[in-house]
């Protein structure tokens, strides 16, 4: 089922609520020759702040690398203080937007329900969602992790057909793995992400599970990058902290490859 030499990899640096602009410039500035090399082996994601997004797209140019949102609205337009639609991360170069990410569905009160109608909005806009799903501690102690991991999927993926859902990227994130230093071990991952792809070609067929890309988020650094991302079923790293120390966030660009 894996078929992992189908799927090119991919990393995607979640920069969250970090660096001003000037910062980012200098940040990607920096990365982009450090990964020169790898662009028709690995695909590389920066997702930056808001206000980041147009000034990070300019300084992308003629890089490999792929601008991400790190969040949007469902809807086009109206009255939503303080929101951003997928029509605008769209105008600005993005070609994926984050959905459903622990931080939004813990901190934020994200459901099922709102991260499938961002997720649709995101594939309105022709662009592509990077749909997170994870357990939290309890749900993992109680041995509940596969049964709430399927939920998430389902009700993300909820009205999508299988040419979408084969073009998607899904990031499973355990959320007691997030910032907190520990990570699934290899075969915990390993585990999931086979249920994951389990799961889709379930829903919409081998095919599409087969083209399916699948990241790992949580605490990803260099020196658990290559025993993770060599996994038959992880097709990638959805990177946190680590994506701010070009360093580091180049290290596990090349253990993907």
């Amino acid at each position: 089922m894996a078929v992992s030499s189908r799927r090119r990899k991919i990393v995607a640096g979640n920069w969250k609520m970090n660096k001003t602009v000037p910062e980012a410039l200098a940040l990607v500035r920096e990365l982009r020759g450090a990964v020169t090399s790898v662009g028709d082996v690995v695909e590389v994601v920066v997702a930056p702040t808001y206000l980041a997004l147009q000034a990070v797209h300019v300084a992308l140019e003629g890089a490999p690398l792929q601008l991400a949102a790190q969040n949007c609205h469902w809807e086009s337009s109206g009255a939503f203080t303080g929101e951003v639609s997928a029509p605008m991360l769209a105008e600005l170069g993005c070609a994926y937007v984050i959905v459903g990410h622990s931080e939004r569905r813990q901190l934020f009160g994200e459901t099922d329900e709102t991260v499938n109608k961002k997720a649709k909005a995101v594939l309105a806009a022709k662009m592509t969602p990077i749909l997170c799903v994870g357990e939290t501690l309890a749900e993992r102690e109680a041995n509940r992790t596969l049964e709430v991991v399927e939920r998430q999927v389902r009700g993300g993926l909820e009205g999508f057909e299988a040419k979408d859902v084969a073009g998607f990227v899904l990031a499973y994130e355990p959320v007691w793995a997030i910032g907190t230093g520990r990570n699934a071990t290899s075969a915990q991952a390993q585990e999931v992400h086979a249920a994951i792809r389990a799961l889709v070609g379930r829903l919409y067929g081998e095919e599409t599970a087969a083209q399916v890309r699948i990241q790992y988020g949580g605490s990803v650094k260099p020196d658990n990058a290559a025993e993770l991302l060599g996994q038959p079923d992880v097709d990638g790293a959805l990177v946190g902290g680590a994506s701010l120390k070009v360093g580091d966030f180049a290290a596990i660009i090349q253990a993907a490859r």
